[in-house]
């Protein structure tokens, strides 16, 4: 091959590359209205049967709830499972996007996507859950955009108010309600973190109904480093290990929409790796979509900390 050719072939990717950021960049929606706390938009959500329902973003939403009503505990459980460098990066993880480009070399794959919390609320409020590259980008391009105009709090209270959590359950709000009857401001740490370590796959790989242990084992492990980073005292760290989640009523509730489910593939949840064996030394594992390893979370200077940080 010619070096004329190579040089050919390679300017023709980069303008290929150049137009899908171009047409990203003037096609995307605004971001700014979501700066207003008493924004409401309608987005499409997904049941476990496949079929879209509008789904209320915002205080209209019966099960909506605010920040300073979320659990401490809840905050940083997700934080310290799903994106540990969530107060230092700035909507983009580099380390993590570098570990899931090599991992997808491997395996030649898009398994991992290195979602920052910020890229995962840009992909449910404005995404499809396809896995491309024309997606990857829209959907780095508006977690810059996110980080430009919200603060992290804001970032953090639209992820915890959209994520999946059972069959057309969405948003913390909603789960507190369905799991443990009550509302998500009285959550206890222990009930924090087992909503937390759903997350990676409530459909099937996290699911509680299939497979309750999996969860609290990850639940403890969540509880592992809360402790370690100073969110729960030792007294509360024990409570919170003592106590397992009553959510037996709740079986029947469910059972049908499992087995619907079944015959369908899990398109918007992401199945999660195994977990280690409580006790053994490992590190939470990391999320499969976000690719990202679990490390201890501090804020950026001068940005501010959930209410975790004790007196």
């Amino acid at each position: 091959m010619t070096f004329k050719r190579i040089l050919l072939i390679i300017l023709t990717l980069l303008a290929v590359a150049g137009g899908i950021v171009g047409f990203a960049f003037v096609s995307l929606p605004p971001v700014e209205p979501l700066k207003k706390r008493s924004c409401n938009m309608t987005i499409p959500v997904k049941d476990w049967q496949g079929n879209y329902h509008p789904f209320v973003v915002g205080p209209k939403n019966p099960y909506w709830t605010g920040s300073r009503s979320i659990p401490a505990e809840m905050k940083w459980s997700v934080i310290l499972a799903e994106d540990a460098s969530f107060y230092k990066h700035d909507g983009i993880d580099v380390k993590a996007i570098k570990k899931a480009i090599q991992y997808d070399l491997e395996k030649q794959s898009l398994a991992r996507g290195a979602s920052t919390i910020t890229q995962q609320t840009a992909k449910n409020l404005f995404l499809s859950r396809e896995k491309s590259i024309s997606r990857k980008i829209r959907e780095v391009i508006l977690a810059k955009r996110m980080e430009q105009e919200l603060t992290k709090g804001r970032i953090l209270e639209l992820y915890l108010n959209v994520v999946e959590l059972g069959p057309m359950v969405y948003g913390i709000g909603h789960g507190a309600r369905f799991y443990f009857g009550k509302s998500a401001a009285l959550l206890t740490p222990r009930e924090s973190t087992f909503l937390a370590a759903m997350l990676p796959g409530p459909r099937v790989a996290f699911n509680p109904y299939r497979d309750v242990d999996k969860v609290m084992k990850r639940s403890d492990l969540i509880l592992k480093l809360l402790r370690k980073r100073g969110v729960l005292t030792e007294e509360e760290y024990q409570r919170a290990l003592a106590e397992t989640p009553n959510i037996a009523g709740l079986q029947r509730k469910v059972d049908a929409s499992i087995k619907k489910e079944e015959a369908f593939p899990n398109r918007s949840s992401v199945m999660g790796p195994a977990l280690p064996a409580v006790g053994s030394g490992e590190e939470l594992p990391a999320r499969e979509e976000s690719g990202e390893a679990v490390r201890e979370a501090e804020p950026k200077e001068g940005e501010a900390r959930p209410e975790a940080e004790r007196k």
